[in-house]
């Protein structure tokens, strides 16, 4: 069996059947550690939260994964294999502050870019990856405003559009940073129908999350990170008050709100 130096295989904690696995990560800005020896293999067509406070290093988490920002130490893997081999297969949906939506292209070229790999470079778009950007458009409530320029569209109209690119990349695997921030009630249902979607097709998703009383109701699986990760797994066993409290320090209010709503079923059951 052949075994590579770089991140040997097999190794039983990092299967290669792993959509994503990370192997003893850490990511520094400027000599200063944002992301600690991290370690984690996430499981197979699953929504999986990554939580924790500000400066936590959630989107760098990501963006390491990525390789849009350089690693101090450690592996990603996809499948068991670099990004760069398997680029098709993951899409991204970034935050919206770091996208320059003066930039003149409409909503359809936004989602035609994510089909790069399919038309092809310096090859002119054909009708049928047009037809593909349609398609992933309509599937977010969004084909009314293909043609429209993204910077005449709202906050949660752009998100849309940016989720609509990922899903015509047809991946396996979705990494987005905060997609739920600043947008509208409906927009947050039609995100949340998108990723129940791709879990019915076994897709996996890692969602840089904020809003803790949601994360029981839309998602599988739980990482919470405060610079090292403090705990993973399902959401039942990994999401309760004493791992709040040690992700967020104790100083977060809604800590007590998350708390009580979680054991509020249980003290119905006892009445």
């Amino acid at each position: 069996m052949n075994v590579t130096p770089e991140f040997p295989e097999p190794i039983e904690e990092h299967p290669r059947s792993s959509p994503l696995s990370i192997h003893d990560m850490t990511v520094a800005y400027h000599r200063k550690p944002v992301i600690w020896d991290v370690d984690y293999n996430a499981p197979a067509g699953k929504l999986i939260a990554i939580v924790g406070p500000n400066g936590a290093g959630k989107s760098t988490l990501i963006n390491a994964a990525l390789d849009l920002v350089p690693k101090a130490s450690g592996q990603v893997r996809f499948f068991g294999q670099p990004y760069q081999q398997l680029r098709e297969r993951i899409g991204y949906v970034p935050q919206r502050e770091s996208v320059d939506w003066d930039f003149p292209v409409s909503a359809l070229d936004v989602v035609t870019m994510g089909l790069y790999r399919k038309v092809g470079w310096c090859l002119p778009v054909r009708w049928r990856h047009k037809q593909l950007a349609m398609e992933a458009l309509e599937r977010v409530g969004m084909s009314a405003y293909a043609r429209r320029q993204i910077s005449q569209l709202s906050g949660g109209q752009q998100q849309r559009v940016f989720l609509a690119r990922a899903l015509a990349q047809d991946a396996d695997v979705y990494l987005m940073d905060e997609p739920f921030t600043g947008v509208d009630a409906a927009t947050e249902r039609a995100i949340i129908a998108i990723l129940r979607e791709l879990r019915t097709q076994q897709k996996t998703a890692l969602v840089v999350h904020h809003d803790l009383q949601t994360v029981s109701e839309y998602f599988d699986e739980v990482i919470l990170l405060n610079m090292r990760l403090v705990a993973t797994g399902p959401v039942e066993q990994v999401f309760t008050p004493e791992n709040l409290r040690k992700t967020y320090g104790g100083k977060l209010a809604l800590l007590d709100r998350v708390g009580h709503k979680m054991t509020l079923p249980e003290e119905n059951e006892s009445d």
